[in-house]
């Protein structure tokens, strides 16, 4: 197999969505939803499109599998035109099963494209040919760089994570050393590195500082994320820009998931109680936590309530997976009130629906659905005209 050396695609194309409008019981227009699907993407089972990052303006930052399980990035533009693109140097052998995606689907080598700040600067990841993951910057012109933190492991499935970009230009993420402990990275502008670990981070394989993927920085360069302690157990911390970190967990929690920081400090997530059970909460920026479930969510394990992006001024975009296995979206306002919604094509059975994935201040929702025969979508929910 050729090592890719540079720019391997680069795809401009106009897209035809599915445009859903819906009206509520009063009458009034609800938001708009767009299904839409990277060109080239898979359509089978497993396979297909996932958007996790969108700026303030509604450029939209993602993710395909193509029909062998190689994947690519793209950039959808505000108008809807769609630029795919891969990262000098990813990997493209089909059927490689190495990292986890944004909709909790198996993706292999190739590029993923996570973040995207409001100037359309993209930080993202991508697997070589010898499975070892390494950083890129795509700036707003198209133009690459690729950088690994120097502490990062060389060996397969080992490197590092770039999955978070403010407006500065500073990225977040983690990197896997050579024992494959995970540890927290801040990279500036310049491409200085500042590694860090959480307290009481575990210290063998599998343990360590993490980060969620797409708005777990903010634009004063606070971040937030969570650890695996010694007993494999994960909490919830926060970032300070001047490095200090804190650590939390909701009262009951098992394991605690920080998802997504905004402009406040705020940031949400999930935390799993001793059923196994998932459920949303909000942290301020000063301390206060505040659990909540969607009417609707499972109680079983595996099923309840996930917090996936906050907003500024503190709408939480997220999901719930009902007592069928099935997931819906939502938008939980900041005095607490749900709207709930599905994309029009998503599937129904279990492991099928619709995933929200991130919020921007405008109310704008980008995420994943699956179909009804498992092939993942992106939408674009628009805020009410």
């Amino acid at each position: 197999m050729k090592r890719l050396v540079g720019l391997l695609l680069v795809a401009l194309t106009v897209v035809l969505p599915v445009l859903a409008w819906a009206d509520d019981h009063e009458g009034h227009h609800a938001p708009r939803i767009i299904e839409y699907e990277a060109p080239g993407a898979g359509t089978t089972e497993g396979l297909g499109t996932q958007a996790p990052g969108i700026t303030p303006g509604g450029a939209v930052a993602g993710i395909y599998s193509d029909a062998g399980n190689v994947m690519h990035g793209f950039l959808r533009t505000p108008q809807g035109r769609l630029i795919t693109f891969d990262a000098p140097g990813a990997g493209n052998t089909p059927g490689q099963v190495l990292s986890n995606t944004p909709a909790g689907v198996m993706g292999g080598q190739g590029t993923y494209a996570w973040s995207i700040n409001p100037e359309g600067a993209i930080a993202g990841s991508y697997y070589d040919e010898f499975n070892v993951e390494h950083g890129f910057l795509r700036a707003h012109d198209g133009k690459f760089t690729t950088f690994d933190n120097p502490y990062a492991g060389i060996g397969p499935g080992q490197g590092t994570f770039a999955a978070n970009i403010n407006a500065a230009g500073v990225i977040f993420g983690y990197y896997f050393d050579s024992s494959n402990v995970a540890h927290g990275f801040l990279r500036a502008p310049d491409g200085k590195f500042v590694s860090f670990d959480a307290p009481w981070a575990g210290t063998v394989a599998g343990q360590g500082t993490y980060t969620g993927a797409a708005s777990c920085i903010n634009p004063e360069g606070a971040v937030t994320g969570f650890y695996f302690d010694a007993n494999g157990v994960a909490h919830g911390f926060v970032r300070a820009h001047d490095g200090h970190i804190t650590t939390f967990d909701p009262q009951g929690a098992q394991g605690t998931y920080s998802w997504s920081i905004n402009p406040e400090g705020a940031v949400t997530g999930l935390y799993v109680d001793a059923a196994n059970v998932n459920h949303g909460f909000v942290r301020a920026r000063h301390g206060d936590i505040i659990v909540f479930d969607a009417p609707g969510a499972g109680t079983d394990a595996g099923q309840g309530t996930i917090g996936e992006g906050i907003a500024a001024g503190g709408a939480i975009a997220g999901n719930y997976i009902d007592k069928h296995g099935v997931n819906h979206g939502f938008v939980r306002a900041p005095d607490g009130k749900f709207t709930f919604f599905d994309a029009p094509s998503a599937g129904t059975c279990p492991g099928q629906g619709t995933i929200p994935l991130t919020i921007n201040a405008a109310g704008e929702v980008t995420g994943v659905y699956f179909d009804h025969e498992g092939v993942l979508h992106a939408f674009l929910r628009l805020a009410v005209p």
